[in-house]
């Protein structure tokens, strides 16, 4: 038998869910079996798999010593030998806005791997103090959105559970947006406007497709995009979601006739050789954001914007060109302007 004690990160999760990462070894089907014969109790009586645990909720578990995981969430090694190397452009008690580099993973493709942008959050704030894996029962630092292997640019990381529940409420609701800077092929026309469509992303191939109208597995995406300089066949663009989409800038901007310089995927591959660029020039430079209902612990973020001072390609390809700050507002003029195909 186990006894765990409910912390403020674990508090609001269910509690199947909870005895689930206490005992990740264990086959669900088994844990529910357990569940099925009273051997998971909340303060000293049974509790149902979908009870919300409550901060200072006392869990304990009969089950099988060799499923518990204590010894191995004692070995934490790992994270003092990581070098964490981020650019932080926000931190404070909750949150972490990290400036990721082009060609690191947000998480491993498969399995667990050292050189990724979460591993080296979570080795940041164990090794800071801010966290400590063996003092926890389930919770760990966590991403609250993704940007591809080859983009650059802004992640906002959560550093408690309330946080995250949060943030991921705010993302999945709209509420936080995000603007990004890419280099495209030509010239779009007109200078600023909005892309919509329909993308089907195909699993197996890890690529996405627009489709002329409504279909089965097809979600609508949209963005506003609005021309910032222009300079021998190369436009610098920044682009304002309103969807998520996998691929969503990339794709729409290559469907329209404009695709990011370097894109492999989608992209024009001999004008990416050329000019020797292997990743798609995209940018997550500006986060706002935009709460509309209260945020809880986060409710002091509402209205704020944070964005990235200089962005690689930029310097590059546009140099003397100054990166837009926080207040820069230049989408206003982009929803009069609408480009559709």
């Amino acid at each position: 038998m186990r006894e765990f004690t409910v912390t403020k990160n674990d508090a609001g999760q269910r509690l199947d869910r909870f005895a689930a990462k206490l005992v990740p070894s264990m086959p669900s089907a088994l844990l529910q079996k357990y569940f099925r014969r009273k051997e998971i109790k909340v303060n000293g009586h049974w509790a149902r798999p979908d009870l919300r645990l409550a901060e200072g909720d006392r869990v304990r578990l009969f089950l099988p010593e060799e499923f518990f995981t204590a010894a191995g969430r004692d070995e934490n090694r790992w994270l003092a030998d990581i070098v964490p190397n981020l650019d932080v452009v926000y931190e404070d008690e909750n949150i972490l806005l990290v400036n990721k580099r082009p060609g690191v993973l947000c998480h491993a493709a498969e399995g667990w791997q050292p050189d990724t942008l979460i591993a080296r959050v979570q080795a940041r704030a164990y090794q800071a103090g801010q966290w400590d894996p063996a003092a926890e029962n389930s919770f760990a630092p966590a991403l609250c959105n993704r940007i591809d292997r080859g983009t650059g640019g802004i992640v906002i990381a959560a550093k408690n559970a309330p946080a995250l529940r949060v943030m991921d409420e705010k993302i999945r609701s709209r509420q936080v947006t995000k603007e990004y800077l890419c280099v495209c092929l030509g010239a779009p026309r007109p200078a600023a406007g909005r892309l919509e469509g329909w993308l089907f992303k195909d699993a197996v191939k890890n690529r996405v497709y627009v489709k002329p109208r409504q279909e089965p597995g097809a979600s609508f995406a949209a963005t506003d995009y609005r021309v910032l300089a222009a300079r021998e066949g190369l436009s610098l663009v920044a682009c304002r979601l309103h969807t998520g989409r996998t691929h969503q800038i990339r794709v729409q901007m290559a469907h329209a006739g404009w695709p990011l310089l370097g894109d492999g995927k989608y992209g024009v591959e001999r004008l990416s050789r050329r000019y020797g660029e292997a990743r798609q020039l995209l940018w997550s430079w500006r986060v706002r954001f935009d709460f509309t209902e209260p945020a809880e612990e986060l409710d002091y973020l509402a209205g704020r914007t944070f964005a990235v001072e200089r962005v690689p390609f930029v310097d590059k390809y546009f140099p003397g060109f100054a990166v837009p700050g926080a207040d820069a507002d230049i989408f206003r003029l982009a929803l009069d302007n609408r480009a559709r195909r």
